[in-house]
């Protein structure tokens, strides 16, 4: 079995950042992004976001309840769009103002759910 990036990085656990932690930028942001590899988006540096398409209303709401109890057990909470066969997962950490490496872990274990 191969080992991906993404999957080595949904083995981590989601930390809060500290206090005066610098969002990720440039080639250290290039470089988390490219560990997730599956079509997860970086539009503004500030924010992750990914498409994921159903072919129904209700294994999208699947999905979502999936992503929801993630989630809570990261303690790390992504904003949900989801409407029939489509859910869009946006992920950032508010208290930083962009992004951390937490978002990057949630993401792959998001990631793992489809």
């Amino acid at each position: 079995m191969t080992v991906t990036m993404s999957s080595e990085l949904a083995k981590k656990e989601c930390k809060p950042c500290k206090s005066g932690t610098p969002p990720l930028k440039g080639e250290a942001l290039k470089q988390m992004q490219n560990q997730l590899g599956d079509g997860w988006q970086v539009p503004d540096e500030k924010k992750l976001e990914k498409q994921f398409k159903f072919p129904d209303f209700r294994q999208a709401l699947a999905f979502v309840n999936r992503v929801g109890e993630v989630a809570e057990q990261q303690n790390h909470h992504p904003d949900i769009y989801f409407t029939w066969g489509l859910a869009r997962i946006q992920i950032s950490t508010h208290s930083i103002g962009g992004l951390s490496e937490s978002d990057f872990i949630l993401a792959a274990k998001i990631s793992e759910l489809k």
